[in-house]
């Protein structure tokens, strides 16, 4: 009988006692995250290395970028593109915004990674789609200067456009500078792109 109501007993809250256990892992990483922080912010990178480390290992995206940002710049830790890349591409697939566009120049420029201009733009698209000002008007620029792509003055607005809405200080001076070039058709088109983003997003 004893062994039928422990049973039972893991049945009825083995679930919620995992959860308990998987919050406590999560605050116990996330602290170690919060020291690596502290430590940077007091310009100790040998000990921000170690805590971004034993976090990001853990698999928290915050922890992964910043100890990608270390091993790209060789704070507290001797540099190492190749990691930068690992550390930022993990980050990256968590949704991690900024890692996103970070990941996108690594790709552009061949760091830490064979050069790969489609992957690198990939990147780049997701990042402005998910806030990344930064990003979308990077995006305005190379549409516009038609380099690594065609030039498309459409799109160039559009990602203009989403810069602005996410408080690009460039972005307004930018679309004064596009719009003229543009003709009534190219215009609605380039502002029914950008309606579009907003509703997939």
């Amino acid at each position: 009988m004893r062994r039928r109501q422990l049973i039972d007993l893991i049945k009825n809250f083995g679930p919620i006692l995992l959860a308990i256990a998987l919050m406590f892992i999560a605050t116990l990483v996330f602290a170690d995250y919060e020291d690596g922080v502290n430590a940077a912010f007091a310009g100790d990178f040998d000990t921000a290395f170690i805590e971004f480390s034993e976090a990001a290992e853990a698999g928290l995206d915050l922890a992964q970028y910043n100890l990608g940002i270390l091993y790209f710049t060789g704070q507290g830790v001797d540099q190492d593109l190749d990691l930068a890349f690992k550390w930022t591409e993990a980050a990256a697939h968590q949704g991690h915004v900024d890692a996103q566009a970070n990941l996108a120049s690594l790709y552009l420029q061949g760091i830490g990674t064979p050069e790969n201009e489609a992957q690198g733009l990939e990147w780049l698209v997701r990042a402005a789609k998910n806030g990344h000002a930064n990003a979308a008007l990077s995006l305005a620029n190379i549409y516009f200067e038609g380099d690594p792509v065609e030039r498309d003055l459409v799109q160039a607005h559009a990602w203009a456009h989403m810069a602005r809405v996410n408080q690009h200080d460039e972005a307004s001076a930018f679309i004064s500078k596009i719009e003229p070039r543009l003709d009534p058709q190219q215009l609605s088109s380039a502002r029914r792109l950008f309606a579009r983003w907003q509703i997939e997003n």
